[in-house]
């Protein structure tokens, strides 16, 4: 069975066995979306955000770019920024969730990046990223132990970035809204997320 047929017989199963249970579900989300998160994150595919959050459908407005990256809020850049924008102004989200993850090819490309140099417009897009590589002070220890702390300090500038949107800012000072930072562990499952009092990620929910 190729990747096709594959997706075929998923979406077969989803209309003959998922949908039915779930009809009056998919009723009232077909008309209405009321999110209570935007969870912006990586496109890497081994994220999935519903899965690690357990939540179903309707309950996270999501948007993925490599990276988990918020560019700097200008008129030129505008992909993330709709999304945001959107979800703060129009579905009245509460909570934004950031939330990188381990073994990241994105943070590895801001770490490196001449490893990245080959793809012009992704290399573009990482310098998105560039903050956090010229604030990283890890020298003396091993590459993955810098990368990690990278990944970590990457979710803190786009943290930051985020105060830089408009409606982040006035959802902020209404305090209708709260911002997140969070890092993923693919191999151990873990959640660490950032606490603003000691300025360090920590392990989420707290034992």
């Amino acid at each position: 069975m190729d990747v096709i047929d594959r997706l075929a017989e998923g979406v077969r199963r989803f209309r003959t066995e998922i949908f039915p249970r779930r009809r009056g579900l998919f009723a009232r989300l077909a008309a209405t979306q009321e999110p209570s998160a935007l969870f912006l994150t990586c496109a890497d595919s081994r994220i999935v955000p519903a899965l690690i959050t357990h939540s179903g459908p309707g309950e996270l407005f999501i948007e993925r770019n490599p990276g988990n990256i918020v560019p700097v809020y200008s008129e030129e850049t505008v992909g993330v920024s709709a999304s945001i924008e959107y979800a703060v102004t129009t579905l009245g989200t509460r909570h934004i969730v950031i939330c990188g993850h381990s073994d990241c090819g994105a943070v590895k490309g801001i770490f490196k990046p001449d490893k990245v140099a080959h793809m012009p417009a992704m290399a573009r897009w990482l310098k998105h990223g560039a903050e956090a590589r010229q604030r990283l002070r890890c020298e003396g220890l091993e590459e993955e132990a810098q990368l990690r702390a990278l990944t970590e300090l990457n979710v803190r500038v786009q943290m930051e970035n985020l105060l830089t949107h408009p409606c982040v800012r006035a959802g902020l000072a209404e305090g209708s809204l709260s911002v997140h930072g969070w890092v993923y562990d693919i191999e151990t499952g873990s959640v660490v997320a950032h606490d603003a009092v000691s300025d360090r990620f920590l392990p989420f929910p707290a034992s």
